[in-house]
């Protein structure tokens, strides 16, 4: 999903979504979405 699909699901901005998900990657030890994607 898109940072707008999930911010509209959860009725948050797009920027807010893509500033949390940006903390998490490294916490995660991943870089990007797709990474996150093959953890799961």
């Amino acid at each position: 999903m898109s940072n707008r699909d999930i911010a509209a699901q959860l009725f948050l901005s797009s920027r807010t979504v893509g500033y949390h998900l940006y903390k998490a990657y490294p916490k995660l030890g991943v870089g990007s979405r797709g990474e996150l994607a093959a953890l799961v």
